[in-house]
């Protein structure tokens, strides 16, 4: 039997997961979200990795007879060369939006996947990590309006201070690439991962 964990306590990526139809643990990773990498798709899979390698080692003997996977995942905003992750307040909220606004930025998400094989006494480590980039072109924003949505409080728990499925979406022109990498987590490619490792 295979057990599913997801290291992370997003709603979103709760709610993505819930849609690929599988059954599910959440266990939250606690860890600083500290990367020694430059470039956005090296710190996004080195911090999914982390998440995930701190929940995997929670499960090394909770479940001995079963084969255990571990899901870890971490997105960031990158406008130019600037790496946003989540507003620290308000004030770097609407910083975040005004540098966005009416330009193309990327949305990076790492994915990584352990996999904690059963029947073995030392239980067996399989990782895998991978990542998924998409351009995000948004509409012009005035102060008023970056104002008026950050007072929402929508942005402040969000990578790039915006929620694309949510209060922000009447300000996003287009995507290019996968809208579900914005929200949080590349289901498809995470679904495609599993099935090719007959994980599913």
């Amino acid at each position: 039997m295979i057990k599913y964990i997801l290291a992370s306590g997003s709603p979103r990526r709760r709610e993505l997961l819930e849609l690929a139809g599988i059954s599910f643990e959440i266990s939250q990773a606690q860890g600083e979200e500290i990367s020694t990498k430059e470039t956005p798709a090296d710190i996004v899979e080195e911090l999914s990795h982390k998440k995930a390698d701190e929940v995997a080692q929670r499960y090394l003997k909770k479940y001995k007879n079963d084969t255990v996977v571990i899901i870890g995942a971490d997105t960031i905003v990158v406008s130019g060369n600037e790496i946003m992750g989540k507003p620290k307040d308000a004030a770097d909220a609407a910083a975040m939006l005004t540098k966005l606004q009416g330009d193309t930025h990327c949305v990076y998400t790492g994915v990584t996947l352990i996999v904690l094989q059963r029947g073995q006494e030392k239980r067996a480590r399989e990782v895998m990590t991978f990542h998924e980039k998409t351009d995000v072109h948004m509409y012009p924003m005035t102060s008023e309006q970056i104002a008026a949505y950050v007072a929402t409080g929508e942005p402040m728990d969000k990578a790039g201070a915006y929620a694309i499925q949510g209060k922000c979406a009447i300000y996003i022109r287009g995507i290019n690439g996968d809208y579900n990498n914005v929200v949080g987590l590349p289901v498809a490619r995470l679904m495609h991962e599993l099935f090719e490792r007959q994980l599913l």
